[in-house]
């Protein structure tokens, strides 16, 4: 094999790999030798049939594999013998007018890696803004509990049923006057003011009384989950069976026991739990936030344009999705267009935060262990079905990208958490306002971080944002052992409703997830400044034979 640079420009570089057919040809014949004990044809005894009846039968398969490995492994010799480290996978194309028994001729391009100046982390300074979990904090949560499993009581008869009261009703749902799949339903209970079902629906049950026969009229939303029904008119046939009031729950060691629980001491006691860890969210969101804008001040260097582009879409994609569901979804996306450069900053901030952050963890030893990395994979493992579920696990084992994706969130925990313990904090309690309003007030403050700094921040518009809202936040790399890093899989947004009843009730559109997603979380606006930093691909990328798990397509009647 001869390689010829043809590109060294920045962070560009661009190759010509030429193939010899000897070269080929010595993988044709070590793949016939390879497969010949395998090979049954009439007339032959086990693994005696000749190499050149093999050649003959199997002979063009078996020489387009050797192209290929012998692709892989010339990539694989242009990227170690010029010590590179590509920043995305390399873009491999064999030349046109190649034909079978001559040279081939491969054009190899990338980006690499630019050399990171080692991250200063002496004199990092913190504050810890800590929230205690009140008293008050754990009887509103208390309360709460009590009110979604209150009970229901039968009213009498002539009572008109009014918003927080249940009613029972029988129904069929007709489009264009014919009923629809699914749009038939039994003694299904709903309370007023729920929101549990399509808009209007709940609200045209005001009034109504056991025993009464009505018709009401509503529209499906645009982006309900069963696209036969998205955004069409119907009308649903009503018997109501009953009307019933909430009883009052008593919040005491009954109600505790009615719960699984010992006693109503035990249950507050795991509300405050939850409480505090929610609370502990904020504290470290807050803290996290401040640390990666000491990094992003101390630090400014290129960064490759493909992942700068890669993180831009990941961001954009989230944002569009956003804008879909406002309530002005066209003036939603036109303020998204007035502010694409901007997040097209946060996108470069990101990326290069994600390298210091990498290049911290492997000047100071950071790792995950193989038996954290074991329990990253059963847990991905298990949003799929028991058929699905092993599949998934060996592709993991066999794609390195797909393994550094599930690596790549706790890797880069680990390295906060690092410097954590070496920076210098000092606490200050504060009410749980306080700390949001902080939260909130660094937000506000971007446009000013990307005057100061343009490279490193852009400021973020006034309209509603979720996950991306956030998004200068989230790292963008982890380069743990590899030193390839990955476009990011693009992750499942998020699905606003829960499990929901019959056809009447809300639904989402169902997403199907890229099957190279699969091992990807779902991007939250709870907990957006901590989104998952994008992982790494393999320099180059192997041939796999194993067989890839089906992406798990949504359920609209999940949604």
């Amino acid at each position: 094999m001869q390689t010829v640079e043809t590109l060294n420009e920045g962070l560009k570089r661009a190759y010509t790999l030429t193939i010899t057919a000897k070269d080929i040809d010595a993988k044709v014949d070590a793949e016939v030798k390879r497969v010949a004990p395998q090979v049954r044809m009439p007339g032959f005894r086990p693994g005696k049939v000749p190499a050149n009846l093999i050649r003959k039968m199997h002979g063009e398969a078996l020489a387009g594999d050797a192209l290929n490995s012998t692709i892989q492994e010339g990539v694989q010799s242009v990227i170690a013998d010029n010590k590179l480290r590509p920043a995305m996978q390399p873009s491999v194309e064999l030349a046109d007018g190649y034909e079978p028994g001559k040279d081939a001729e491969i054009k190899i391009e990338m980006e690499v890696l630019p050399d990171v100046p080692t991250p200063s982390i002496d004199g990092l300074k913190l504050e810890r803004l800590t929230v205690p979990a009140t008293d008050e904090q754990i009887d509103e949560q208390t309360q709460k509990l009590a009110e979604q499993q209150k009970q229901f009581e039968d009213a009498p008869k002539s009572r008109k049923a009014k918003e927080g009261d249940q009613v029972v009703m029988d129904f069929v749902g007709k489009v264009d006057g014919e009923p629809f799949e699914g749009g038939t339903g039994e003694d299904m209970a709903v309370e007023i003011g729920s929101g549990r079902l399509i808009p209007g629906f709940e609200d045209q049950l005001v009034g109504v009384k056991a025993g009464e026969e009505k018709t009401i009229e509503v529209n499906f939303p645009e982006d309900y989950g069963a696209k036969e029904l998205a955004g069409k008119a119907a009308t649903f046939d009503l018997s109501v069976k009953a009307v019933k009031v909430a009883g009052e729950t008593k919040v005491d060691d009954e109600f505790a026991k009615n719960l699984g629980l010992e006693s109503l001491e035990q249950l507050k006691g795991l509300l405050k739990g939850q409480i505090e860890q929610e609370l502990n969210g904020l504290t470290r969101t807050h803290m996290k936030r401040k640390l990666l804008d000491q990094l992003a001040e101390g630090h400014d260097f290129p960064v490759p344009p493909s992942m700068v582009e890669a993180e831009f879409n990941q961001i954009w994609q989230q944002l569009e999705h956003e804008a879909s569901h406002e309530e002005d979804p066209e003036a939603a996306k036109k303020e998204l267009e007035d502010d694409r450069d901007e997040y097209r900053a946060i996108a470069e901030r990101r990326v290069r935060l994600g390298l210091l952050l990498s290049e911290i963890g492997q000047e100071n030893g950071v790792e995950v262990t193989q038996q954290e990395m074991s329990r990253l994979i059963m847990q991905a493992a298990q949003q799929y079905g028991p058929e699905d579920r092993e599949r998934f696990i060996q592709y993991v084992q066999q794609e390195p990208m797909a393994a550094a994706q599930l690596r790549a969130p706790l890797y880069e925990d680990k390295v906060v958490d690092f410097l954590f313990d070496k920076a210098e904090i000092t606490e200050r309690e504060v009410t749980r306002e306080e700390l949001e309003a902080a939260i909130e007030a660094e937000d506000d403050s971007e446009a000013e971080k990307a005057k100061a700094a343009p490279k490193a921040a852009a400021k973020k518009p006034a309209a509603k944002k979720s996950a991306a809202k956030k998004a200068d936040d989230k790292p963008a790399d982890e380069k743990a052992e590899a030193k390839a890093p990955a476009k990011k899989a693009a992750a499942k947004k998020d699905e606003a409703e829960d499990e929901k009843p019959a056809a009447p009730a809300k639904k989402t559109a169902a997403k199907k997830a890229p099957a190279k997603a699969a091992a990807t979380k779902k991007a939250s606006s709870k907990d957006a400044a901590e989104e998952k930093p994008a992982a790494k691909k393999p320099a180059a990328k192997k041939a796999s034979t194993a067989k890839k798990p089906a992406a798990k397509k949504s359920s609209a009647a999940e949604k």
